[in-house]
C-alpha cells in the first residue's frame, strides 16, 4: 500500500519538520495519538526501536523525501537480528485473533531466516 503526499509548505518548514510531525504514524500508534502513545509506552514494556519508524531518503535540496514505515522489517544490532510484529486493535477486536495475527507475522520472518540458514 502506497500513498503519495505532496505539499507546499510555508517558509521555515522543511522535510525534517514534516517527518517529525508525521511520526509515530497514526496507523501504528492509534488515536487519539498522544493518549494512545502514553498507553502503548505503559503496556509494551520495551522501546519499539526502529519498528514503526521509517526508512527512506531525503534529497540534498532538503525539499524532497521518500519514506516507508518500518513494519515487517528486521534490523541488526551488535551481531543479533531483531524483528517485531503488531496488529491493529480496534473497539471490536478479538484479543485471541489479534495475538494469532502477531504470531503469524513474526513467524514469516522466522521462516525466511531459517530457509536461508540464518
Amino acid at each position: 500500500l502506497t500513498s503519495c503526499v505532496e505539499a507546499d509548505t510555508g517558509d521555515g518548514v522543511d522535510v525534517l519538520d514534516m517527518l517529525a510531525a508525521s511520526f509515530p504514524a497514526g496507523t501504528v500508534s492509534g488515536a487519539p495519538k498522544v493518549r494512545a502513545i502514553e498507553l502503548l509506552t505503559q503496556e509494551e514494556g520495551q522501546a519499539r526501536g526502529p519498528y514503526a519508524g521509517c526508512i527512506g531518503w531525503i534529497g540534498l535540496d532538503g525539499r524532497n523525501m521518500d519514506t516507508g514505515i518500518t513494519i515487517r522489517s528486521l534490523w541488526r544490532r551488535e551481531n543479533r537480528l531483531y524483528w517485531q510484529a503488531g496488529s491493529g486493535i480496534v473497539h471490536d477486536s478479538d484479543p485471541e485473533n489479534e495475538w494469532k495475527e502477531v504470531c503469524n507475522k513474526a513467524a514469516v520472518i522466522r521462516q525466511i531466516l531459517r530457509s536461508t540458514g540464518r
